[in-house]
């Protein structure tokens, strides 16, 4: 385990990571709202522990249902069985990272703006139009991890997986690889 990193995330190699997550079919049941309470959980430690984090999906914890826990505008929230509906012809370039493998960055292409359709945790269903790029790419990252989809499967080419050390070393330099970053830490372990 890397220092730092959250015994309850599962790291790169896990085969749960790689399994495509069931919907979740009743929002009202006791068993889902404890997997929703233990997933906030996490994301509430890991921001506490690093100051950043913004989302996690269900997977990434070895609950393999469609949900993901989220952290944006002080406020938290929680998307069940969200699908994108669509997506923007423009894309960008960027540095992405996952918390199930915090010692890599890897270069993507995300689309500049999404749609999606998810249920609350009321049981409604919702739409959400998602034009702020940092909340498109988020969710886009999430939306993948449900599909058994990790970033390093996007990575753009060979060259474009590095260690968040080679991009501490350069970082001015790997920046200038993309089209867009956001508030990029530069830590070198979790």
């Amino acid at each position: 385990m890397l220092d730092g990193e959250l015994p309850d995330v599962l790291p790169l190699g896990d085969p749960r990571l790689r399994m495509k997550s069931l919907p979740v079919t009743d929002v009202l049941d006791p068993s889902f709202a404890a997997e929703n309470q233990r997933l906030h959980s996490v994301l509430r430690s890991f921001r506490a522990r690093f100051a950043f984090g913004r989302a996690i999906a269900a997977p990434q914890i070895g609950i393999l249902k469609r949900f993901i826990a989220l952290h944006l505008d002080g406020h938290s929230n929680t998307l069940i069985n969200p699908d994108i509906t669509n997506r923007s012809e423009e894309t960008f370039t960027m540095w992405d990272d996952c918390m199930s493998f915090p010692y890599l960055l890897v270069k993507v292409r995300r689309h500049r703006s999404i749609q999606i359709r998810y249920i609350n945790l009321q049981g409604e269903l919702c739409e959400w139009n998602v034009f702020d790029r940092a909340t498109s790419e988020l969710l886009q990252h999430e939306i993948d991890h449900l599909d058994g989809v990790l970033a390093i499967d996007r990575a753009i080419d060979r060259e474009g997986i590095i260690s968040r050390e080679a991009f501490a070393a350069a970082s001015s330099d790997f920046k200038s690889q993309v089209d867009y970053a956001i508030g990029m830490s530069t830590q070198t372990s979790f």
